[in-house]
């Protein structure tokens, strides 16, 4: 696996970096286009879910188990 690369979105007027593999990161962006949402929308969302439940789970953390559970449903394509 890759080093984590940074990326910087907004969630609720602040901004905020996430660092994640490459791979993460091309796994969200497939969720964010089947989706039809912006990375900032689709990041802010799952913050949003994680709030709520009152998880001790970090954001990077959060993302990355969505994408497990997506890929376990079949909901990213496969990388070439």
């Amino acid at each position: 696996m890759s080093r984590p690369v940074k990326r910087s979105v907004s969630i609720a007027g602040h901004r905020t970096s996430v660092a994640l593999e490459p791979e993460f990161w091309n796994a969200v962006d497939a969720l964010c286009a089947r989706e039809g949402l912006s990375l900032a929308a689709f990041v802010a969302r799952i913050d949003g879910a994680r709030v709520r439940d009152g998880s001790d789970t970090g954001l990077a953390g959060a993302l990355r188990l969505h994408v497990l559970h997506a890929a376990r449903r079949g909901d990213i394509p496969a990388a070439d």
